[in-house]
């Protein structure tokens, strides 16, 4: 195809991931170069909206009615800004690939309601004020194909990480954590994914209450605490720990309101102890499925870990204990990829691969009934650009 870029705003609300990628070919002949990377953070009040509107208590319909245009608007800035940076006139993209902000997600019917998943940011404005195609909605139609809508990072996971001989593991930590589990030469129908559960998304809501931060930089709070076995069990107790794959969570299950339900009776522990334990708890779900679900059935040599997660140096440093003697852990840039690009950068790849006609989802992930092109594509406005 050419010149595209990918845009991300994922569960962790520090902003909108934007990757300018030059890419051609599609499926395993896909090459792809990363030429930029950024993050354009959200300003608090933005940020306070999107976290309002994600809450069943708090939520507004005018509010997302509204929020749904002023995204489109903030991701399409995005796009221009980065290619400003880079000299590249926005009209001469080829095609945008946008994953949106998920407000909702509800993969599984319960109490009334269908299974659902809502992302906004509006395409159409995206696409007028580029001048340029975009694909979007990525989630929706596996979830018609009575799948859960996520993880979709597999299919790309398996085009850019795939290894004749290693098995590998792909971890990301974002604000909710997923594995990829990718044998050995992976064929598509080998490869299995699905959520771990809370990626940075307790810890950063904890030390914004409690720090005043957005996150936890480096790990440095948590590296002053001592983990509470007593707390990090009850965590470990939740209920979506005893689902098997494939599954998916999100926000509506460890945002604000779990945080609200930690905080009651641990008022008096000390902080720093707090948010310990909260990174061992992330650690933990991580080696916890690992051990139950995936160990016992795949030779795996390697895990690579990405996201905001991978550079938190005590969670990793947590994490490569709790896998002692199992296989080593390195991160995105150990093997010369950017662990904060890789979410942008599969949308810009999921968006060539429906351009091209090709379905991308991976049912073994999702649980999908059949594979399905994902998104859907908004036309810019002028058809001749000038």
């Amino acid at each position: 195809m050419g010149l595209a870029v990918g845009l991300m705003s994922g569960t962790s609300l520090d902003g909108i991931d934007v990757a300018m990628v030059d890419i051609k070919g599609s499926g395993l002949d896909t090459e792809l170069t990363l030429i930029d990377f950024m993050t354009v953070p959200f300003d608090d009040d933005v940020r306070e909206k999107i976290m309002m509107n994600s809450s069943v208590s708090t939520s507004d319909v005018k509010q997302i009615c509204s929020l749904n245009f002023q995204l489109g608007q903030l991701f399409a800035d995005a796009t221009v800004v980065i290619c400003t940076k880079n000299g590249v006139d926005v009209e001469d993209l080829d095609f945008i690939g946008s994953h949106g902000q998920t407000i909702h997600h509800l993969p599984i019917s319960e109490s009334g309601f269908v299974s659902s998943t809502l992302q906004i940011g509006e395409p159409a404005v995206i696409a007028f004020r580029t001048n340029t195609l975009v694909v979007s909605n990525f989630r929706t139609m596996d979830i018609a194909a009575k799948g859960q809508g996520a993880p979709l990072v597999p299919y790309t996971e398996w085009i850019l990480y795939r290894h004749e001989k290693k098995g590998r593991l792909l971890q990301n930590i974002g604000g909710i954590g997923n594995v990829t589990v990718m044998p050995a030469n992976a064929t598509l129908e080998s490869v299995t994914a699905f959520d771990t559960g809370p990626g940075n998304m307790v810890i950063d809501e904890l030390v914004k209450r409690l720090f005043g931060v957005p996150y936890d930089s480096g790990g440095k709070l948590a590296a002053k605490g001592c983990v509470d076995d007593d707390l990090l069990s009850k965590c470990m107790s939740h209920p979506y720990f005893l689902l098997a794959p494939p599954k998916s969570t999100g926000r509506e299950l460890f945002g604000a309101f779990y945080v609200d339900q930690l905080l009651l009776g641990n008022e008096q522990m000390n902080p720093y102890d707090l948010v310990a334990t909260m990174t061992m708890f992330t650690a933990k779900t991580i080696a916890f499925h690992y051990e139950k679900y995936i160990f016992p059935h795949h030779d795996i040599s390697e895990i690579i870990v990405s996201g905001g997660g991978s550079y938190n140096t005590t969670l990793i440093a947590m994490l490569t204990e709790l896998l002692s003697g199992t296989c080593c852990v390195s991160t995105g840039e150990d093997i010369g990829f950017s662990s904060e690009a890789k979410e942008a950068i599969a949308f810009a790849i999921l968006a060539n691969e429906t351009i091209h006609g090709n379905p991308s989802n991976v049912k073994s992930a999702t649980g999908a009934s059949e594979n399905v092109l994902l998104g859907n594509i908004t036309y810019p406005p002028r058809k001749n650009k000038s």
